[in-house]
């Protein structure tokens, strides 16, 4: 088969599946609203949960340090991009997160590769739960470790893998919440697993930081765990981009000497890094916005319990509307647009086949009569 070919029949394939993915031109986007050319559409597709990408403070550190420190870092943190706002924000992660160390990685995509290519031997084994980004699984399928994958949210299937002889060091891996579900990890009990067959645990907590726990300080705090490697990422709740590993000192050593996609890539620029620090306090401070975010979880679930579609059982932001199909999904999303409100249809290979949905997402920016205006309209596209 050429080339062409190839491409062509991997195109083909997911044309008939319904399952062609198209990016969509926006003029501006937040946790409230999406403009595309003239047209405004009410948001339900933002990760943005407390709306701080529009935060004032934030984007006054954001322009504050770009005129002092430029747009750019102008070079890995191994050469020249490790500037003093990189080492202010890590260590104020630290602090608040209770580690020694915190380091800054470029996405959490970066952050979770970097971390499993570099701690894992061919010996070793990682095993993930089923339903772990695909940031995760990628990682570890390439990674010289073996992978196995424990059933979602089953510390029972989890322990029958540990129970399995292993040669070299386990390291098990999960998220805080998950995000095509948003329900979340049972970490108490996947950490008295791990810790007691000697393993390790890793949490990437990218959709729990900054709305759960006390202060925002997520999944983990919530849950009174202490992960030996916790995954913390910027593009949800802190409303920009970036990420950071939270660990123990000769852990974040060992990766400023192995972790390739720290090692390699160019840091974040300093002005970003001044930015996370205002969205960090903003978050440290912000009950006031994770409660507006509650009652609009509250709002949501109420009305939507009696909808036709399966409502996933879900506490967080992250409200899943189970379809199934493929094309009924899509066509619910495109009436939803026409009605003015954008939220994503999600499919396989995202979710597992069959289970096609829509992913609603909501913020603190939300106001109370937009959640009436989704659940309005709702009811009106699902009969």
């Amino acid at each position: 088969m050429s080339w062409q070919n190839k491409i062509d029949l991997g195109l083909q394939q997911r044309r008939e599946a319904a399952a062609y993915r198209r990016r969509q031109v926006n003029d501006g986007a937040n946790g409230r609203w999406l403009q595309t050319g003239v047209q405004q559409y009410l948001n339900f597709s933002s990760n943005d949960y407390l709306g701080l990408s529009q935060d004032p403070a934030v984007i006054a550190a954001w322009q504050q340090g770009a005129q002092r420190y430029g747009v750019g870092s102008g070079g890995s943190g191994h050469v020249t991009g490790y500037s003093l706002p990189h080492a202010q924000l890590e260590q104020q992660l630290a602090d608040w997160l209770g580690y020694p160390r915190a380091l800054l990685f470029i996405s959490g995509f970066a952050a979770n590769q970097a971390v499993l290519t570099a701690l894992t031997a061919a010996d070793d084994r990682i095993l993930a739960d089923k339903l772990s980004h695909a940031s995760l699984l990628e990682a570890a399928a390439h990674s010289p470790a073996q992978l196995r994958r424990f059933a979602h949210n089953q510390p029972d299937s989890l322990q029958k893998l540990l129970n399995k002889p292993c040669s070299g060091q386990t390291l098990v891996v999960t998220e805080g919440v998950f995000s095509m579900d948003g329900d979340s990890a049972p970490l108490a009990a996947i950490q008295q697993h791990t810790a007691a067959a000697g393993g390790w645990l890793l949490v990437d907590d990218a959709h729990g930081i900054g709305v759960r726990g006390a202060a925002g300080r997520g999944s983990c705090e919530l849950q009174g765990v202490k992960p030996e490697l916790l995954v913390v990422t910027f593009g949800k709740a802190f409303g920009l981009s970036g990420a950071a590993v939270l660990c123990q000192e000769p852990v974040a050593e060992y990766l400023l000497q192995y972790a390739r996609h720290l090692i390699y890539s160019t840091a974040m620029p300093p002005a970003q890094a001044c930015a996370l620090q205002a969205a960090l306090l903003r978050i440290q401070q912000g009950d006031d916005l994770r409660q507006l975010l509650q009652q609009r979880i509250t709002q949501f679930r109420c009305g939507a319990a009696d909808l036709p579609l399966q409502l996933g059982a879900s506490e967080t932001a992250i409200q899943p509307l189970l379809v199934g199909d493929n094309q009924q999904t899509v066509a619910l999303a495109e009436q939803l647009r026409t009605a003015g409100l954008w939220v994503t249809a999600i499919r396989p290979p995202t979710v597992p086949p069959g289970g096609a949905r829509l992913r609603i997402t909501l913020s603190a920016a939300h106001q109370s009569e937009d959640i009436d205006r989704l659940l309005e309209v709702l009811y009106g596209v699902s009969r």
